[in-house]
């Protein structure tokens, strides 16, 4: 873009953060998606403006189709389709919060968010983990004699055993888990909404052998295990999540596998149980059935069973 039309998209003086259409977007998400977001609406800046501007200077309301245009064209010349439609995604929301806010006329709006989002692979992300895979990795924890090992074995009781997100997980207080019955109170999960679920016998258990670890005092249920071994009562992160799961694995030999892929493992094995759809949805905080099925990691083994049960006559 012109030097001339780069100028005019950087704002020299932002608005206040409540009549800022980005700062109003990223308001309304989870804690766990807003960096995610953030990072999107940064790269739709500096690539509109060589650079100069992040989300909290680029002056949103000046966008126009151009711009957009310009920007999903960029994306798609660099990124997988999964990455350009979540900034697209970011980037229409916030031109949404420019005309709730006035900032931006019906008709410029209308324009510039009417760009179409990228069509992906056919081919699925992640994978489902086995049920030996997931017994490994119990093992290797309850080895582990140490309070980092019976954190690391509740961590994984809970993705596996309740289909929690990372962010959902590290925040967890003491008071949200419900050892009598394997309650979780999942509060401000994704779009902020709470929601109740429930872990199996075995796997409360296994929680219930953190706590006694932890002791029963308040605070966020999994916390961080210094090198010394002793439970220090402050909030695991997202990112240390990913780094002990990578650890376990790492310790067992398997294959690669993401925290999401627990998620996925558990919507796979409920479905695979006869869990109806809207059950599994409601479980796993999903805003609609179809996100629910397109975590199915079941394979073409599910197909070949479903099938098998269809009877035609035998030629004689």
């Amino acid at each position: 873009m012109s030097q001339t039309t780069v100028s005019s998209l950087v704002l020299t003086l932002p608005p206040p953060l409540t009549e800022h259409p980005a700062c109003v977007y990223l308001s309304t998400l989870a804690p766990g998606s807003e960096p995610t977001m953030k990072r999107s609406l940064n790269l739709v800046a500096q690539l509109l403006t060589n650079g100069e501007a992040d989300y909290l200077t680029l002056n949103w309301a000046a966008l126009r189709y151009k711009h957009t245009a310009a920007i999903r064209a960029a994306l798609v010349k660099n990124y997988e389709p999964a990455t350009v439609n979540r900034v697209l995604c970011a980037l229409r929301r916030v031109l949404k919060e420019a005309l709730r806010l006035e900032l931006i006329s019906p008709v410029d709006y209308a324009r510039a968010v009417d760009i179409s989002s990228v069509k992906g692979s056919k081919e699925l992300r992640g994978r489902a983990l086995s049920q030996s895979e997931i017994d490994s990795l119990m093992q290797v924890c309850f080895g582990d004699k140490t309070p980092a090992g019976f954190r690391d074995a509740a961590l994984i009781a809970i993705l596996r055993g309740a289909g929690l997100r990372r962010a959902e997980v590290v925040n967890l207080d003491l008071k949200d888990f419900k050892s009598d019955d394997g309650q979780i109170k999942v509060r401000h999960g994704k779009g902020r909404v709470d929601r109740t679920v429930y872990l199996a016998m075995g796997a409360s258990k296994i929680v219930d052998d953190w706590i006694e670890i932890r002791t029963d005092t308040a605070g966020p249920l999994l916390c961080q295990v210094n090198k010394s071994g002793r439970v220090i009562k402050q909030r695991l992160t997202p990112q240390a999540v990913l780094f002990i799961l990578q650890k376990r694995c790492k310790e067992v030999g398997l294959e690669h596998f993401s925290p999401h892929d627990l998620r996925r493992t558990f919507v796979s094995d409920l479905l695979d149980a006869g869990v109806d759809v809207a059950t599994v949805q409601n479980l796993a905080g999903h805003s609609n059935p179809a996100i629910t099925t397109r975590y199915d990691r079941r394979g073409e083994e599910r197909k070949r069973h479903a099938v098998a049960s269809l009877q035609l006559p035998e030629r004689f």
